[in-house]
């Protein structure tokens, strides 16, 4: 049959040995020589039994005299016994090996005494290599029976060649190699690595040498397993921990020799990773590929949480290995192993992992942070991630641009901000999140980002709003490191342009004045009126469904006899006043809080303009516009002219409700008081100005109190509003220190008072074209002297003053022109 098969072999139409199952396929067709196959199967089930060692190795030997033509024959009969012929074709080449003098250094090295064995194990390993596709099971059990059974005590020559042996055939038969890589990994428990030791230990240093390289070349070329692999050897190689496992104990030459083994490993990993070019560029072919790395690409994951365990030497290993892995499968790998230790590091030393990754990826690997910060967007909306490593993620960039991360992230941090700094619309969003912890996370990282200098308008409005409604949440909580980082970040945006400060400004001030956020500031509830029509009863309500409850149908006709019910007033007993009110330290720190941040961010877009008041104008005229817009929206953009008195009757029920405002919201008179710092803005306000004072002297007109202490909330704020109009320049000095009178006087004089100042404002209307710039103070002033006598309105004044004598006269000296 060898005879045949290779006398025909370049006959025209016979296939090329190659094709194994075309070749058997053609001389099975044959009638001669599937009689000759029939005897020589019938022959050898006969034979076999009593000595199959000869049947074995004639098969052997005619197999390498005519191979690979043979090897249809090899592969028929394999199929027909393989039981037999995997155990007899393993021994008979395991004599054959040990025959010619075979010895661990002739592996990679083979000498001229080896010439005459590698044909044998080449036989053996193309019958293998037949049987393995569906056998494997079978010559996996065969082959792990071998290398325990050379571990026992009592070993022949050729039990201590077994070893050598197993090792050749794994270089020349991948396929062998990923047939019995991963369960002879998980049999080498602590007793098998000592035999180990010990069968190694006498071998000559070269020997050694040459069978630890033979290791790792057959560790790189390994795919089946290659995480499994990787954890016995790392597991192995760790210092003997104080706890010891139950079982014989590991000796400390296998633990050296696992080290060893990893070092190389990893230096002849660097080798194929960095050398992977072609061997002829002109053809540039694909890359060689390391089985190795390939296998460990759906583990990136458990890398990085293992690496992250800093475990002694285990996670510099492991680190390194993760740059390996990510240049080698770059650009994809590189991001999910950045992604994935920034996302799962909980310390500083473990955000230095990442950090120092990138140190070591990025001279290699273009726009690797663009890369890695998409994905972490990705992730993020996508939902990907929990919450609990949403909020870490972030507060890891936060800390790496800010440079707190370790040895790289100085490094890392500058070119980290600007790439972040290109999704900003995305990152801003996470501040509405439903999870506080997501959202103030995110507030840290926006506000240590470099914000860009000229973002879309839409972008950065929407970034202003979900910030302001941070502002709110974490103001709510008292959390101050919180409340510093969203105050900074409001402050940042402010400072993009004119155009972002005016915005973030409207929105603090709308903010604060919305019911869902006015409580923050000591707001009363709505009014009963408004309570029960926006309330959750009151919207459900209907008088035709109240009619129908009465009759079994409602008569339209609208004769004189119709009779409809009109409804129930009132909801039973009302809420206790008081109830839930926060105390009034609270109140006072959150509106000073508040307000802080206001002049904060009017000097965002203007370092440097604001006056000696800390405020610009342009700043105080957005806070008006918002403050006009909030309390009376109606009125936004009236006629800043100030209207005579009984033109004011016009407009009582608008005056009434911007005075129910002012006395439900107590920030709008410290906001007011702001405005008027930023001279002339408070002429913007004109209209609240108009509405508040016409209800105050409407109050103390129709007031019959002895005093002014029987209406505090109106004398304070009758008092508030003279004096934001002095502080504003609206008044002339001599008109706007009246309100040290208004405690001591009658409530029909502080209504005379406050007629007189109606007066003047209505000869003298509060304008901005009234005001010019100082320059060598920074400031809008107003000449008074410009708007005529000012004495003829002091008349009702002094006639205060003398009537009180006895009272005011130490302040008389002040009301003098």
């Amino acid at each position: 049959m060898g005879q045949l098969s290779s006398k025909y072999a370049g006959r025209h139409g016979v296939p090329h040995a190659a094709g194994l199952n075309e070749l058997l396929q053609l001389w099975m067709s044959c009638k001669a020589t599937r009689t000759l196959m029939d005897i020589y199967t019938q022959c050898l089930s006969a034979m076999i039994g009593g000595c199959p060692d000869a049947c074995v190795d004639a098969l052997l030997d005619t197999s390498v005299q005519h191979s690979p033509h043979f090897d249809w024959v090899v592969a028929h009969i394999g199929s027909s016994f393989p039981n037999t012929i995997i155990s007899r074709v393993l021994s008979c080449g395991l004599k054959d090996f040990c025959a010619h003098g075979a010895a661990p250094g002739d592996l990679l090295f083979p000498g001229a005494g080896a010439d005459k064995r590698v044909p044998k194990i080449a036989s053996v390993v193309g019958i293998l290599g037949h049987l393995a596709s569906r056998h494997s099971g079978s010559i996996k059990q065969e082959l792990l029976r071998m290398f325990h059974e050379s571990l026992g005590p009592a070993r022949d020559q050729h039990q201590k060649a077994t070893v050598p042996f197993l090792l050749q055939l794994a270089l020349m038969s991948p396929a062998l190699l990923g047939t019995v890589a991963a369960e002879l990994v998980d049999s080498l428990q602590p007793p098998v690595l000592n035999q180990l030791q010990q069968h190694f230990a006498s071998l000559p240093r070269e020997e050694l040498d040459n069978t630890v390289s033979v290791v790792v070349h057959l560790i790189c070329q390994s795919s089946a397993g290659a995480h499994r692999i990787l954890h016995f050897l790392v597991n192995t190689a760790m210092p003997a921990s104080v706890i010891t496992a139950p079982g014989p104990p590991l000796h400390d030459g296998v633990r050296e020799a696992c080290d060893r083994v990893i070092q190389l490993l990893l230096l002849n990993l660097q080798k194929l990773v960095y050398n992977r070019g072609s061997p002829n560029p002109a053809e540039a072919p694909l890359p060689r590929p390391v089985p190795f790395l390939d296998a460990l690409r759906p583990h990136v994951r458990e890398l990085c949480v293992e690496t992250l365990r800093l475990e002694r030497k285990r996670f510099l290993w492991q680190h390194q290995l993760l740059a390996l892995l990510a240049v080698y499968s770059a650009p994809h790998c590189a991001t999910e192993a950045l992604v994935h230790l920034l996302t799962l590091a909980r310390a500083p030393d473990e955000l230095a992992l990442a950090t120092q990754l990138h140190a070591v990826l990025s001279s290699c690997l273009t726009d690797l942070l663009p890369a890695t910060v998409k994905a972490c967007v990705c992730q993020i909306h996508a939902g990907r991630l929990p919450e609990a490593q949403v909020a870490q993620l972030l507060r890891n960039l936060a800390s790496v641009v800010q440079g707190d991360a370790g040895d790289g992230a100085p490094a890392m941090g500058p070119q980290l901000g600007p790439v972040l700094a290109r999704h900003l619309h995305d990152l801003s969003q996470l501040l509405l999140h439903r999870d506080a912890e997501v959202a103030e996370a995110a507030c840290l990282l926006l506000s240590v980002l470099p914000l860009p200098r000229a973002p879309a308008p839409a972008q950065l409005l929407s970034t202003v709003r979900a910030a302001c409604h941070q502002f709110f949440l974490v103001l709510r909580s008292q959390n101050a490191a919180n409340l510093g980082c969203s105050s900074r970040l409001l402050a940042r945006l402010s400072a993009v342009s004119p155009a972002a400060a005016k915005a973030v400004l409207q929105q603090l001030v709308e903010g604060a004045l919305r019911c869902g956020n006015a409580e923050l500031f000591g707001a009363s509830p709505e009014g009963p009126n408004r309570g029960e029509e926006s309330g959750t009863g009151g919207a459900g309500v209907s008088l035709l469904d109240t009619n129908r409850r009465f009759t079994a149908a409602v008569n339209f006709s609208g004769g004189v006899w119709s009779v409809f019910h009109a409804g129930v007033i009132g909801r039973g007993l009302k809420a206790p006043p008081g109830q839930g009110e926060r105390p009034p330290e609270e109140l006072a720190n959150n509106i000073q809080t508040f307000l802080s941040l206001l002049l904060r961010c009017s000097r965002g877009a203007r370092p440097g303009e604001a006056g000696s008041g800390g405020i610009h104008p342009e700043a105080a005229k957005a806070v008006a516009a918002a403050l006009v817009e909030s309390v009376c929206p109606e009125a936004s953009g009236a006629e800043l002219a100030w209207p005579p008195e009984e033109q004011a009757r016009g407009t009582v029920e608008r005056d009434l409700r911007i005075c129910r405002r002012f006395r439900d919201h107590p920030l709008l008179f410290p906001l007011l008081q702001l405005v008027a710092v930023g001279r002339p803005a408070l002429c913007y306000c004109s209209v609240l100005l108009r509405g508040l004072l016409a209800s105050l002297m409407a109050h103390w007109e129709a007031c019959r109190e002895n005093g002014t202490a029987g209406s505090p909330w109106h004398l304070q704020a009758s008092c508030a509003l003279v004096a934001a109009m002095a502080e504003g320049s609206l008044l002339p000095p001599v008109l706007g220190n009246m309100h040290e009178l208004f405690p001591h006087l009658a409530p029909f004089e502080v209504h005379l008072l406050l007629l007189s100042l109606w007066d003047y404002l209505r000869e003298n209307s509060p304008l901005p074209q009234k005001f010019t710039f100082q320059p060598e103070r920074g400031l809008f002033l107003r000449d008074f002297s410009r708007d005529g006598d000012v004495g003829k309105h002091l008349a009702v004044l002094h006639s205060v003053l003398h009537k009180n004598i006895h009272r005011l006269g130490l302040l008389a000296g002040r009301f003098c022109p």
